[in-house]
């Protein structure tokens, strides 16, 4: 049931705490619909810092104090304030959007992306619609637009940085393309979905041997989000100011 209420907007939220599917704790904190504090009025005096993603990135199905973007923001707040504008069902398309979007309201000065899968899109008509692998508008895509639209997308996150003398950082939900952008600032070896405590890339699973998962029994758990945050910031932890 929890899976069938995702929380994208207001009103989809109100039904989900009426129906019993959230409490507050997993509830967003910006009434714009992202987890985040408000930015109007915006603070000053610290550097922003926007993460865009998708559901594992938004946190869908965790407490706030769960995800990884929460632990992330634990590191130099003296200097650094986190928005996490991570979204439930986000494709490539729809980061790269709410990123341009952000540009004057946030005035971003990191950009933080977890790519989620590639075979995702967004269509624009009277109203934005994101579309996974499964949906039949997308069954003429193959393996090299998914690529062509990923890299795309990192194009024009890479633009907007030049443009706002941005830095910018790149990791993975669930399936990591980082051969393609090795150049760039990118967590290789790890995914929020093959990361948890007591495993790397050269030891076995030897103590999780499944994944821990959030409460709707379908996004990944704690132990995956702690984990993945603690990896980013030990490779990015010096540049990340």
């Amino acid at each position: 049931m929890f899976e069938s209420c995702p929380a994208h907007h207001k009103h989809t939220i109100i039904t989900c705490v009426k129906h019993g599917y959230y409490n507050d704790r997993v509830l967003p904190e910006s009434a714009h619909g992202y987890r985040c504090p408000s930015w109007d009025p915006m603070p000053d005096g610290k550097k922003n810092v926007v993460i865009l993603g998708c559901s594992h990135t938004y946190g869908e199905g965790s407490a706030d104090n769960e995800h990884w973007t929460h632990f992330l923001l634990q590191h130099n707040t003296k200097l650094l304030r986190y928005w996490n504008l991570g979204q439930p069902g986000a494709s490539a398309d729809k980061i790269v959007r709410i990123l341009y979007g952000c540009e004057k309201l946030i005035d971003p000065r990191i950009v933080i992306v977890c790519w989620p899968a590639w075979s995702r899109r967004e269509r624009l008509g009277s109203y934005p619609a994101s579309l996974t692998g499964s949906d039949e508008k997308l069954k003429t895509e193959d393996n090299d637009t998914d690529k062509n639209n990923f890299l795309k997308n990192v194009f024009f996150v890479e633009k907007f940085a030049e443009k706002n003398n941005c830095k910018t950082f790149h990791c993975f939900a669930q399936e990591s393309y980082h051969e393609h952008i090795k150049d760039l600032n990118v967590l290789e070896d790890y995914t929020i979905k093959n990361c948890w405590p007591h495993w790397n890339m050269h030891t076995a699973r030897d103590l999780h041997s499944t994944p821990s998962l959030a409460r709707d029994g379908e996004h990944y758990g704690i132990e995956h989000h702690e984990r993945f945050a603690q990896l980013f910031l030990e490779k990015f932890s010096v540049k990340l100011k």
